[in-house]
């Protein structure tokens, strides 16, 4: 058991028979006689809604054990996000819409925290930064490089055909030599 004003983000705590994860915390002390109360925002772990709820500072709630585990993405189907504990080797499906769209970031053999409750999985933890791989972008190998023009030089305007254009050189091997 936990008392109201002892709650912390991250905590799992059971309320009028239904588990919620506790996203947020703000106690504001009474006055005069008046005790004062934890507001909280608990995200219930059933339905998934957020539900903001002022606790009397003295109500006893029912903690429950929060077990994280790494673990080891294997692949993706229609509704399920395959994950595998190392050590075990036993496989748990986690539901697409409890992972999120971070989902398309998963890549076979990340290894990620997951936060279980009675022995069910209700959150994954992403890192903060992930670093993503993207195909690389080829490019041309010819190109055409700008020069300035020398100070106090007259501007020069193509003049015709085959000519180039005022301070760009076609690359090098472009160029025929002369004899």
């Amino acid at each position: 058991m936990v008392v109201a004003s002892q709650l912390r983000v991250g905590m799992v705590v059971r309320f009028e028979g239904q588990d919620y994860k506790v996203i947020g915390t703000e106690y504001r002390p009474g006055q005069g006689r008046m005790s004062g109360a934890m507001h909280a925002r608990l995200r219930n772990l059933d339905t998934g809604t957020i539900w903001e709820h002022a606790f009397r500072s003295e109500l006893k709630l029912e903690e429950l054990p929060l077990d994280k585990h790494t673990l080891e993405f294997l692949y993706t189907d229609e509704n399920h996000c395959c994950f595998m504990d190392p050590e075990s080797f036993e496989q748990t499906e986690i539901p697409m819409a409890l992972v999120g769209v971070q989902a398309r970031f998963l890549e076979a053999g990340m290894r990620l925290a997951v936060e279980f409750v009675a022995g069910r999985p209700i959150n994954v933890l992403f890192p903060d930064v992930l670093e993503v791989a993207t195909p690389s972008v080829s490019t041309s190998k010819t190109c055409a490089t700008w020069t300035a023009p020398k100070p106090g030089a007259p501007s020069r305007r193509p003049g015709g055909p085959g000519e180039e254009k005022a301070g760009i050189r076609p690359p090098p091997e472009s160029i025929p030599e002369e004899r």
